[in-house]
């Protein structure tokens, strides 16, 4: 089992991680990606989602824990260097390949996984950045 957070925890740093990644998928998503990602996914670009504030909550929460738990797998003595590659090992490898499976099996495209699998490689890029230089 991980260990808890540390006493020394700095959960200013895992917030400003969360919300890092709110900034990165409204870039992600929108401007850079979100034709093609709707185009994809089946979605209208266009149309309103309902319920998007607890869409967006959902989200943020699901950042929030992912940032926490990331940065308790970080050691204390991480820097913005180690943070960062432990970042883009777990994107990569964690994240992205475990899109991968379930993508094949609802036999999405090779694109929409390419698009989701890059937003969250950035993302913990950028939480192990943020932890590893903000401690």
């Amino acid at each position: 089992m991980p260990p808890l957070p540390h006493v020394d925890f700095n959960w200013v740093a895992a917030i400003a991680a969360a919300v890092s990644s709110f900034v990165l998928g409204g870039i992600w998503y929108g401007p850079l990606f979100k034709r093609a990602w709707c185009r994809e996914a089946g979605i209208d670009p266009d149309a309103t989602p309902p319920h998007p504030k607890r869409i967006f909550a959902t989200a943020f929460v699901c950042s929030l824990l992912a940032a926490v738990m990331f940065a308790n797998f970080l050691p204390p003595t991480a820097s913005a260097a180690d943070g960062f590659g432990a970042g883009f090992v777990v994107g990569l490898f964690f994240v992205a390949m475990s899109f991968g499976i379930n993508y094949a099996f609802a036999q999405r495209s090779l694109k929409l996984w390419m698009i989701d699998a890059g937003y969250h490689i950035a993302q913990f890029c950028l939480y192990g950045l943020i932890l590893g230089a903000w401690h």
